[in-house]
């Protein structure tokens, strides 16, 4: 499962309780190339997810193999080598981009997998001259920790974008960076 050639950067450390004893994990985000087998594990359990919470005709999850095209970059987030989650950044314009398939498996959830992800594409898309990111998302219980999320890192509410429509199932949010 080798890094090679994987732009990578370690950013977030926490601690977790395993049995008995304190342990200290490490997030490392990188870009991932191809798609592993690994990642269309992940993938496809949040592609599950997404169709299992809402209608079909509101899902905009896109499918596995369409996420590796120039206008989109995708990475990974391990812990301990697993691939634990997933985010991608899909390029708009000059100065706009746009947050896709963000999701982290159950197992790893409240570990802080989706703030280092964000913190880390926001930071690429920076480096890449983007001044917005916007994402769409899910309004049903189910996506209520990823609004929470977003809300905390800086998003706001905003109009459709792109092909989006909005409905009672999905709703935009945008942050300038």
């Amino acid at each position: 499962m080798g890094f090679a050639a994987r732009y990578s950067i370690h950013l977030a450390v926490f601690w977790r309780t395993s049995g008995t004893k304190l342990e200290c994990m490490q997030i490392e985000i990188s870009t991932e190339k191809s798609l592993t087998e690994e990642l269309a594990t992940l993938l496809q359990a949040h592609w599950l997810f997404c169709t299992s919470t809402t209608p079909i005709e509101h899902v905009y999850a896109l499918d596995a193999s369409r996420l590796f095209t120039p206008d989109i970059t995708v990475f990974g987030a391990r812990i301990q080598d697993e691939l634990v989650g997933v985010g991608a950044l899909r390029i708009l314009d000059i100065e706009h981009a746009e947050l896709k398939s963000m999701h982290t498996l159950a197992k790893s959830r409240g570990l802080g997998i989706g703030k280092a992800m964000v913190s880390h594409i926001e930071k690429f898309a920076k480096g890449q001259g983007i001044q917005r990111i916007s994402l769409e998302t899910g309004t049903n219980e189910a996506f209520k920790p990823a609004r929470e999320l977003y809300k905390s890192l800086g998003y706001v509410d905003c109009d459709a974008f792109g092909d989006y429509v909005l409905s009672e199932d999905n709703m935009c949010m945008t942050k300038l960076i």
